[in-house]
């Protein structure tokens, strides 16, 4: 397998998780039936939304976590098209070797960086990690490690702040060996913090241990999510007008809702007091821009509470309410003009004055 084909081959395996807190990577393995990633993306959640190039955006369940290994195992949904991926079993790791990171850093849909292994022995609390230098960033953790044969090698897993692509992953024997421990049990499961023994939820004993007595929290404790404040003013208008708030969240203080052709991501930026509406419509035609920069400021003089912009070549057409003037009738009424407007101004923008149809990096 070529480079490429590797990264084409996992873009299918690779998905994106969301949570109300964070965003991460996850990636699928048939033999298992899991999907793994990191528990610090999934962290304090049932359940989460995954999406990927062949499974639906949708909730799946959280059926294991691992705060020790900093591992955590999600449930398949029934319906998908995923690949499958081999896991290496390998033992001739060298220091050098090539390696690919895979995942989804800052929320965009999927990137792939090349590397080589640095260390195949960094200790962190006395568990082994693998350095390389693939450029890892926020977002790419529970991502795989992938050798130049196309085999996961490591669960990618943390950086150094600040460090010049230093990162760290997972040794892929540490995740074999948890999930083949994890999958003598039908039932979810945790590690727990004092004993390192694995616990089942059908296996606990009034919320305590039963390996050492030490009170543990299992998946079926936590509490669901619930917004408060000005987030829970924002979810209940994206409930209103008729949007699954679970599936739209996409990390902290910020939503995804797909209108047509078109992608609106809101956000509440808290220290600003900004909730900002920014609908990602087509891009600037090539030639004969004019008339589309003509046509976008007249609108900008005709429309009441959006505004039309330009960033690299992309149109955006905008909502901006500080939360200090917050009042949730007329935020609905702009939120839903901003809604029906976004597909309406894409198609008109494509057929009338040459745009170009967007590419979906959200």
């Amino acid at each position: 397998m070529t480079v490429q084909d590797i990264i084409e081959h996992y873009r299918n395996a690779v998905i994106q998780i969301a949570t109300p807190y964070s965003t991460g990577t996850g990636f699928y393995l048939s033999k298992y039936n899991l999907i793994v990633t990191n528990e610090h993306v999934v962290r304090d959640n049932k359940a989460v939304v995954i999406d990927g190039e062949r499974v639906e955006k949708q909730l799946t369940q959280v059926v294991y976590v691992d705060p020790m290994y900093d591992l955590a195992f999600l449930e398949v949904p029934e319906r998908h098209e995923m690949p499958d991926v081999h896991i290496s079993t390998a033992t001739d790791f060298a220091e050098g070797d090539g390696v690919i990171a895979i995942g989804h850093p800052f929320g965009l849909k999927f990137t792939a960086t090349q590397g080589i292994l640095s260390s195949l022995s960094h200790k962190q609390k006395n568990i082994n990690y693998f350095q390389h230098d693939a450029a890892l960033n926020p977002g790419n953790s529970g991502g795989p490690l992938v050798d130049f044969r196309g085999q996961v090698i490591g669960v990618n897993t943390f950086i150094i702040r600040d460090g010049n692509n230093i990162g760290f992953s997972l040794p892929v024997n540490e995740l074999v060996r948890t999930m083949e421990e994890f999958a003598v049990q039908h039932s979810k499961g945790v590690r727990c913090n004092s004993c390192a023994n694995l616990v089942f939820e059908n296996k606990v004993e009034e919320g305590y241990c039963p390996h050492c007595g030490t009170k543990i929290k299992m998946i079926s404790d936590l509490d669901d999510y619930e917004a408060v404040g000005i987030n829970k003013s924002i979810e209940e208008l994206i409930q209103e007008l008729g949007y699954n708030t679970d599936l739209c969240r996409k990390g902290p203080s910020n939503w995804l809702i797909k209108q047509g052709t078109a992608d609106i991501n809101i956000s509440y930026y808290e220290k600003t007091g900004l909730i900002v509406g920014d609908a990602y419509l087509c891009s600037l035609p090539k030639k004969e821009i004019k008339p589309i920069y003509t046509y976008l400021l007249r609108q900008n003089y005709d429309l009441e509470g959006l505004t039309f912009s330009v960033k690299d070549q992309r149109i955006i057409l905008s909502l901006l309410i500080y939360d200090q003037y917050f009042d949730k009738e007329t935020a609905k009424k702009y939120l839903e003009r901003l809604f029906q407007s976004a597909d309406k101004y894409d198609e008109l923008l494509i057929k009338e004055y040459g745009a170009y149809a967007k590419i979906d990096i959200a």
